[in-house]
């Protein structure tokens, strides 16, 4: 099963949001601009600004954790921009 590392970005919130999935990505985007409680529930203005696939849930997790372990905005416009 094939797997994606996303990160959406919000204007009103002028944040972003790293994630994985195993289901299709405009689906999962839906939800997170759905009204729903959590944090992305915030916001509906949330935007694919990047994706990585990986053939596995637990390798897309890894790298999901790789991302946010680096706890850095400019790591994460710098991974945007390629």
């Amino acid at each position: 099963m094939d797997s994606t590392v996303y990160i959406l970005y919000s204007e009103k919130l002028d944040r972003f949001y790293i994630g994985h999935t195993a289901e299709k990505i405009s689906e999962r985007v839906r939800k997170h601009n759905s009204n729903h409680k959590g944090y992305t529930g915030k916001a509906n203005d949330w935007e694919l600004k990047y994706q990585e696939a990986f053939p596995s849930k637990k390798e897309a997790y890894s790298r999901e954790r790789q991302i946010k372990a680096k706890k850095s905005r400019k790591f994460i416009e710098e991974l945007i921009a390629g």
